[in-house]
């Protein structure tokens, strides 16, 4: 069966991981979705990740984080669907939770945070928002 989502596939197995208080997850290798996850280490999400090379596919192990029991994702949703795009100019890119959450997006400078996109003046793909 062909995935039509691979980034929401991703961020599902994340959710499903924290829920059930695993330490890590895996999901299939692309580098989109290491881009993503770089932007979730950095804004202190997750703990890290890493390439696991050991099967036939290359697959990311996704280290959780969690703070007191309590997990450091409440809330992870995908924005831009594969049946509808949303695209977001710099200046009206999305604030989640009156800034304590983040946004992230694809622009051309690379898969970055909303605050990194308004400081760096670029616009792009709203691919999914975090809290």
């Amino acid at each position: 069966m062909a995935l039509t989502d691979p980034l929401g596939d991703m961020l599902t197995r994340i959710r499903n991981g924290q829920q059930a208080k695993k330490d890590s997850v895996l999901s299939p290798a692309s580098k989109l979705r290491a881009r993503v996850l770089e932007v979730l280490q950095r804004e202190g999400y997750i703990r890290g990740f890493s390439e696991d090379a050991t099967g036939a596919h290359p697959q990311l192990r996704i280290e959780l984080k969690y703070f007191e029991g309590e997990a450091a994702i409440k809330h992870v949703a995908r924005v831009s669907k594969p049946g509808r795009r949303v695209y977001s100019g710099s200046k009206e890119l999305p604030v989640v939770r009156n800034g304590l959450g983040i946004t992230i997006v694809s622009t051309p400078r690379g898969v970055l945070s909303d605050a990194e996109a308004r400081a760096a003046n670029v616009g792009g793909e709203v691919l999914a928002e975090v809290f």
